[in-house]
């Protein structure tokens, strides 16, 4: 598939888990008690423990119908917008339309991503706008990738196969 401008997905959903943010806590040291004291939590302006704002940067892109044949690495996040808590148990998902695609050189360019995501309510917690290195032309397929497991076309678009 070509890497278009104006190309759009939405990935299936991922629950937020109890185990989730303490494993992130523990991976990174990032033991603010926002997200890991019930009582400190629960006297705080979100009233209970919420995920790492990267917990959920980190998930997103993990939703994400990124081709390893394709995508050569994650290049940077221009913007990163936390627009409201991710709470132990809401089910987060991703929408995104490729903004702009820019040839580097004869084999490579970047991809930018604009991603929303959003919680069961529909409700945006998070946007982006990211930037992936990809290869100019795909690589020849094996035959049996599912690299966009999951992830749907939005109105009539074909899913985005970085």
């Amino acid at each position: 598939m070509r890497l278009e401008p104006g190309a759009r997905f939405k990935t299936r959903g991922r629950t937020i888990t109890e185990a989730d943010v303490v494993s992130f806590a523990a991976l990174t040291g990032d033991w603010h008690p926002q997200h890991a004291d019930a009582e400190w939590a629960g006297r705080s302006r979100f009233g209970a423990r919420i995920a790492h704002g990267m917990l959920v940067l980190s998930y997103a892109i993990g939703l994400m119908p990124l081709d390893p044949e394709r995508v050569v690495a994650l290049r940077g996040a221009e913007t990163v917008t936390f627009k409201r808590p991710a709470h132990i148990g809401d089910t987060i998902h991703v929408e995104g339309e490729v903004a702009e695609v820019r040839p580097l050189d004869a084999s490579t360019a970047l991809a930018r991503i604009a991603i929303r995501v959003l919680n069961q309510h529909g409700r945006a917690v998070a946007q982006a706008r990211l930037v992936a290195l990809a290869r100019a032309e795909p690589a020849e397929a094996d035959g049996g990738g599912d690299a966009a497991a999951g992830a749907e076309p939005v109105a009539g678009s074909e899913p985005v196969l970085l």
